[in-house]
């Protein structure tokens, strides 16, 4: 038996992004005003294959994004890209080195990774961006700790004529440009979409509402603000909702667990988590089945790493929402490309978004 699967892909575009090339500096990674795009997987038909659906839906989110990129970059120029992400104490970011050097191989290009030693060490990731400055690559992509720890090696690569990409969190591009600064392009997440899109798949497993809360990353990090702020504003406009506590988890395992203790003493009606990674919402689970209370308290997080996966599957977690990290890399690439090329960036790239739950997580067997 086949499975049908129905992709709703909603794309809402900047006027900007409309009409056709924006200048630089009126580039933005203000989420707010951002173009949402959303693919929702909805299940018709139950099957026991699912690899060509899988690989169907991986070229759905290719092809929507591979739409914003065109005219298309020339490939097999033998382009030297580094490439700074935020940690490797992450499994999502050791996942995405992994797809930067895949992708580079398939593209021709030279690609080097490097990392903060931890989620919150931002001196030590200013540091790394301002060893990769003199390197001698044709550009450099980078994702920040938080919105202003990069800012003075984005200056002074602007200075070296180095090319900068900003994938995933933002940057504070009214700080960046009072001191002279600019991005050269951008690939993101709209991470507020994020977190609205988990929050209305939470409340669809509670129709009788109650108590909820939500354990942030890092305050300040982009993508922990833009998820939480999503997420407030669906679960504050609910009714029959009640959000009891909102609370910074620092990206940590051990840190999350002691929040989702304390939030069981103090609600011990909790009927929902949402954490701001998956890390976070696996510690939540762990932390809630040791007080015997998982049973009736549903937990969500983002970015479907292999253990929420596994999760999910035995019924411990009960959701994620994710995005194909080979295709966003990928993505990422050929827009530092169309940098190096001299093309006309038109604005932001948006990486297409899918909410993964018990109902839905097996046709995700082999995504990548």
């Amino acid at each position: 038996m086949k499975r049908l699967i129905s992709l709703v892909l909603v794309l809402t575009m900047l006027a900007s992004f409309l009409v056709g090339c924006a200048p630089k500096d009126t580039e933005t990674t203000d989420l707010d005003k951002s173009e949402d795009v959303e693919v929702e997987v909805v299940e018709e038909e139950n099957a026991e294959e699912g690899l060509e659906e899988d690989n169907f839906k991986i070229a759905e989110m290719e092809k929507i994004l591979m739409e914003q990129l065109e005219p298309m970059p020339e490939i097999g120029g033998g382009e030297k890209i580094g490439v700074l992400i935020i940690s490797l104490t992450n499994p999502f970011w050791v996942n995405m080195k992994d797809k930067y050097e895949k992708a580079g191989e398939e593209l021709g290009i030279d690609v080097e990774v490097f990392a903060a030693p931890t989620e919150g060490d931002t001196t030590a990731q200013l540091e790394t961006l301002d060893g990769m400055i003199v390197k001698d690559y044709d550009a450099i992509v980078f994702s920040p700790i938080d919105a202003n720890n990069l800012i003075p090696g984005i200056l002074r690569a602007n200075q070296a004529n180095v090319p900068v990409i900003n994938l995933g969190p933002g940057v504070n591009q009214d700080s960046l440009k009072e001191q002279g600064g600019h991005l050269d392009g951008v690939i993101t997440v709209d991470f507020e979409n994020q977190g609205r899109m988990v929050a209305e798949d939470m409340l669809r497993q509670m129709p009788e509402g109650g108590k909820v809360a939500i354990i942030q990353g890092i305050p300040g990090a982009g993508q922990s603000e833009g998820r939480t702020k999503g997420a407030k504003e669906v679960f504050e406009s609910a009714e029959g909702v009640e959000l009891v506590s909102i609370q910074a988890g620092n990206w940590d395992r051990n840190e999350a667990y002691n929040i989702t203790m304390d939030l069981i003493q103090a609600h011990p009606d909790l009927k929902a988590i949402f954490a701001c990674n998956d890390v976070m919402a696996l510690a939540a689970v762990e932390a809630l089945e040791t007080a015997g209370k998982k049973d009736g308290v549903i937990v969500y997080g983002v970015d479907f790493t292999d253990e929420a996966q596994v999760a999910i599957k035995e019924g411990r977690l009960d959701g994620s929402i994710t995005y194909s990290p080979s295709v966003y890399n990928k993505a990422a690439l050929l827009l530092s490309l169309k940098v190096i090329q001299g093309h006309d960036i038109e604005g932001p790239v948006f990486s297409p978004l899918a909410v993964v739950n018990k109902e839905n997580v097996h046709e995700f067997d082999g995504w990548e």
